[in-house]
């Protein structure tokens, strides 16, 4: 985990880091283009812009900001991930790791404003140093006095305050910086990115996730969920039952069955989510999920990114799904235009490329029998699809966020199947729910 770093709590404070960082940026580019004509060059805008240490400085300044700074650069890479530069996707990929956490002064004082002085006593044990921290808040381990072993999701200071202007911030900063395709609307997501933030940043609303989960999964042996204390949990402050586990990608060298079994159970909940649920966890981070290698079970945690879908929008997904397992691109077209993948007016070329790019997609579940992950070229053959319809101006077109969150869901699960080369009978899974 990074050393830890004071979080700009005002508005003030969090602006001028925006404009520390641009103007950083700037002068990087001035001394690197002296440099280059000194040479004899003739560099490109894009090639002082992209600088390793501005590529390195975009990214160190928005992990220190944390909140919507780190998290809008975190969904505009998994959302749009493929249709971006590649420069901007990796500083984008950067924010997916660990977070600064605050200093131990900066720590105290959040908690005794939301719990007030001598909040101690409410536990026999405390630990100060986070067991990890992330865009929103960071997490400490602690014990009640009767002896339960609790995980303490603590806030950082104004956070929730400076979600719409840090949002608005990267988004001027990307333009300006020319890393953002002038033609791309971005402004349904970052508006939707706000509407998120503060769902996520409201503490008490993931309580109420957690416990909806719990009633949805009660007949799921296999996943375990904390449980919320209200009675310590605040806007700010989330106080969960401590579930044990390593990291889900630490699985690496397990068993091939047990990699197996563990990337089926995610891929099986997934459809729950969608189709019988219709209330998704969409956030596909690592750390979501926790191993029990003794009991086999997989704790879920961070409910903070739930969203709800509609049985009408659930049932397009279901369409173009049935549509992608029998191959029908008739079908898949017509289903992709009511989910919202491209509008009627679209060229027909545009159309053509983007059924082309689902048809791919579903490779999985047209496949008999386990899917192998390790062996598929799946994700470069989309990664290439998707760089050439991005490639092609005349077709920008953003989908609707529900759209998105979901596809960010999915690809997440992809990433984690490769990197466990786990083997999925994908076909069989999703067979339930074609009628």
């Amino acid at each position: 985990m990074p050393g830890s770093s004071a979080v700009p709590g005002s508005r003030l404070s969090r602006l001028m880091r925006f404009g520390s960082l641009a103007s950083g940026v700037a002068g990087s580019m001035l001394a690197e283009g002296a440099r280059q004509l000194a040479q004899g060059k003739r560099p490109a805008l894009s090639d002082l812009l992209l600088t390793p240490g501005n590529v390195q400085r975009v990214a160190e300044q928005l992990s220190q900001l944390r909140g919507a700074a780190m998290k809008v650069g975190q969904l505009l890479s998994m959302d749009a991930g493929d249709l971006l530069p590649r420069e901007l996707s990796e500083i984008l990929s950067r924010l997916r790791s660990d977070a600064h956490p605050m200093p131990m002064s900066q720590l105290v004082a959040v908690l005794n404003d939301s719990w007030g002085k001598g909040w101690e006593q409410r536990f026999s044990r405390f630990s100060f140093t986070p067991l990890a921290a992330a865009s929103i808040g960071q997490v400490h381990a602690a014990q009640s006095k009767d002896g339960q072993r609790l995980a303490i999701k603590v806030q950082y200071p104004g956070v929730r305050e400076s979600i719409s202007s840090d949002v608005d911030n990267v988004a001027t900063l990307l333009r300006m910086s020319g890393l953002l395709p002038k033609g791309m609307d971005v402004a349904p997501l970052l508006q939707e990115a706000k509407r998120q933030l503060q769902d996520e940043a409201d503490y008490l609303k993931e309580a109420e996730h957690l416990g909806h989960f719990h009633q949805l999964l009660a007949d799921s042996p296999d996943f375990l969920i904390p449980h919320a204390f209200a009675e310590f949990s605040t806007p700010n402050i989330l106080v969960m039952s401590f579930a044990d586990g390593v990291a889900v990608e630490s699985m690496e060298q397990a068993p091939q069955a047990e990699r197996d079994r563990i990337v089926t159970l995610l891929f099986g909940l997934l459809l729950r989510e969608v189709f019988e649920f219709q209330c998704v966890q969409t956030d596909p981070n690592f750390a979501n999920y926790r191993y029990q290698q003794d009991s086999g079970r997989l704790v879920l945690l961070d409910f903070g990114a739930t969203r709800t879908y509609t049985r009408d929008s659930t049932e397009a997904y279901r369409r173009l799904l049935i549509a992608g397992l029998r191959e029908n691109r008739a079908a898949i077209t017509e289903a992709a235009l009511e989910v919202g993948y491209f509008k009627a007016e679209n060229l027909p070329k545009h159309q053509a490329m983007l059924t082309d790019l689902i048809t791919q997609a579903c490779e999985p579940l047209r496949h008999q029998g386990a899917y192998d992950f390790a062996s598929s070229e799946l994700a470069p053959r989309l990664r290439d699809a998707g760089w050439q319809l991005g490639a092609d101006r005349d077709f920008w077109h953003t989908p609707p966020v529900d759209v998105l969150f979901l596809h960010r869901k999915v690809a997440g699960l992809y990433l984690l199947a490769v990197k466990l080369r786990a083997r999925v009978d994908v076909r069989r899974l999703f067979e339930g729910y074609v009628m």
